[in-house]
């Protein structure tokens, strides 16, 4: 029976609507090429989807990253057969001998591993038997590159200046495919930000996976020019201009999905440093609970937005989750009964009921202006992306006294490290104790991945088991603690995942008495731990403690604060 084809086997999977494919048909007529990657190429599909869709169809094994060579082995191979470098290019495809043992087996990977013509040079070259598989066009690549790195970096030492021919070189297929293969890996890898590094002969591509950065691929400095004017060319950037620093942003498809890429440069010894935020047009918010939340903190959370006016206020550096937190209590208070206003920096997620207005600093509209402007709109609840300077403070201070509920953000090292941060910015402190109603902190610490995290030894159990929570009670469940290993599904870091860590200060008449008397922050956390204060470094401990991260990454995100309180608060468990 002959083998469904390709185009319709995809779109009766619901990989792509029927359009998407007449496109790809309509491309393919005129241009040649292979319908899989045409469909990869212009962001309709994910290559993760097309191999295994092609795996089904042909009935060849996708190659397993423990089968994937090593450059050496692909490169002695082709000497062996004396099979040049370019015809594998061409073919797109690679081979390799598994071992050195006598009739150990060939393997060949591609994106197309039945093409007659590999199979053909194959048999001439070797009577082993061969073992086809399907791989990424990115694997493919990769390994071609790295074998003519030498002679490409030897070729062309220097980088391209003229802008026209920067121009072409960033329509070209292969950066196409290029730059796209880095999308799609960050995409698979759940990437925040992208960066592209350039160097002296060289280039790196690094992305930043919870939180952490984690190179992904080199190659030679050659490319790079080309890549950064494509990356340039996506976010409407001026690719002329490599002498000052500038920021893009543009909506992409990639692997059919829906992207918002924010793009900035930085002029540096070598050539411009390229960040790429990356941010998923996703339909939903997470839950309170799925950021980390306990139920408690949730329920304080929704509450300190459930009063009719005041000022709740968010801290945390960038990269903190901050904006999604704020966005899940938006979300909590749109009940079609209030008008929701939103001043950001960008806007980061649509919210359907919700008017939001993007800062414009090109034509003077920072947060100040935009909150000027939102007061005459009559609005119930203000979100101001973040209070920086004592403008902006002055005006939500302002706003609040009028009957307004104003959720923002700060920049500070602890929650209640804002008091002092407000009063520097020139807010009077009988009129923040009226109007402050909480104070949130906020770090987003790694998930322990569940496929390979294994319990942690007994004497960190033994030092740290007796740490009791705010307001001394003991924990009642029993601890699990774990550490992380290294597995194929966490890319061997041993976390897989983040969960936020807060800590929250509700304006209670003492906390309001202390803002009123200008006490300093070592003050204010005093009399909030009589009211049940608990820090970022005894909240992570309590999820280390339930085995969701480890001791080790809630020492690393809340510094000394974890060392600190158990140095104070350790007890002798009761017998």
């Amino acid at each position: 029976m002959q083998s469904q084809k390709l185009g319709d086997l995809l779109r009766g999977k619901g990989l792509i609507s029927e359009k998407e494919l007449a496109d790809a048909l309509a491309m393919q007529d005129r241009l040649g090429g292979l319908l899989g990657q045409l469909l990869v190429r212009f962001g309709a599909l994910s290559e993760a989807d097309l191999i295994r869709m092609l795996s089904e169809q042909l009935g060849v094994a996708i190659l397993a990253p423990d089968e994937a060579p090593q450059p050496d082995q692909i490169a002695r191979f082709m000497a062996e057969i004396g099979s040049p470098l370019s015809w594998w290019t061409q073919r797109q495809a690679v081979a390799w001998r598994s071992s050195e043992t006598p009739g150990a087996p060939v393997f060949c990977a591609g994106i197309n591993p039945l093409d007659p013509m590999l199979a053909e040079r194959l048999a001439q070259a070797t009577a082993d038997p061969v073992e086809y598989r399907i791989a990424t066009h990115a694997m493919v690549t990769a390994a071609l590159e790295d074998i003519a790195d030498g002679v490409q970096a030897a070729a062309e030492p220097g980088g391209v200046t003229d802008t026209r021919r920067l121009r072409e070189l960033a329509q070209e297929t292969p950066v196409i495919d290029f730059v796209n293969g880095v999308f799609a890996e960050a995409l698979s890898r759940r990437a925040s930000d992208v960066h592209l590094e350039p160097f002296g002969d060289y280039f790196v591509v690094r992305m930043r996976v919870d939180g952490v950065l984690l190179a992904a691929r080199t190659a030679p400095r050659s490319r790079f020019d080309a890549v950064c004017s494509r990356v340039k060319l996506l976010s409407g950037m001026d690719i002329g201009e490599r002498r000052l620093p500038q920021d893009g942003r543009q909506s992409i498809r990639v692997a059919g999905q829906e992207l918002d890429l924010r793009v900035s440069t930085l002029p540096s010894a070598w050539g411009e440093s390229v960040v790429l935020r990356l941010l998923g047009k996703s339909s939903r918010l997470p839950e309170l609970s799925e950021l980390g939340a306990s139920e408690q903190q949730a329920a304080q959370l929704l509450g300190l937005v459930d009063r009719p006016n005041g000022v709740v206020l968010v801290s945390g550096p960038t990269g903190s989750g901050k904006t999604t937190t704020i966005y899940r209590l938006l979300v909590h208070l749109n009940d079609g009964r209030r008008k929701i206003v939103t001043v950001e920096d960008p806007v980061e997620f649509d919210l359907p009921g919700v008017v939001q207005m993007p800062v414009r600093g090109d034509i003077g509209l920072d947060f100040a202006a935009g909150l000027r402007s939102i007061l005459r709109q009559d609005p119930d609840v203000i979100m101001i992306g973040e209070i920086r300077d004592p403008e902006t403070a002055r005006i939500a201070v302002q706003a609040a006294l009028t009957g307004h509920l104003v959720i923002s953000t700060i920049h500070t090292n602890s929650a209640l490290a804002a008091v002092p941060r407000l009063l520097d910015l020139g807010v009077e402190n009988f009129l923040l104790a009226d109007v402050l109603r909480g104070l949130v902190g906020q770090r987003l610490v790694r998930l322990l991945c569940p496929h390979c995290a294994r319990p942690s030894d007994k004497d960190r159990r033994q030092t740290y088991d007796a740490l009791r929570p705010a307001g001394g009670a003991r924990f009642t469940e029993a601890a699990r603690w774990r550490e992380p290993v290294g597995c194929l599904h966490c890319a061997q870091t041993g976390y897989l995942g983040r969960l936020g860590l807060y800590e929250i200060a509700v304006a209670t008449p003492a906390l309001e008495r202390d803002v009123r008397h200008r006490v300093d922050e070592e003050g204010l956390i005093r009399t909030a731990r009589a009211d049940g204060f608990r820090s970022l470094a005894e909240d992570g401990y309590a999820k280390a403690r339930a085995g969701l991260t480890s001791l080790a990454e809630v020492r690393l995100v809340a510094g000394a604060g974890l060392d600190d309180a158990v140095a104070t608060r350790v007890e002798t468990p009761a017998a």
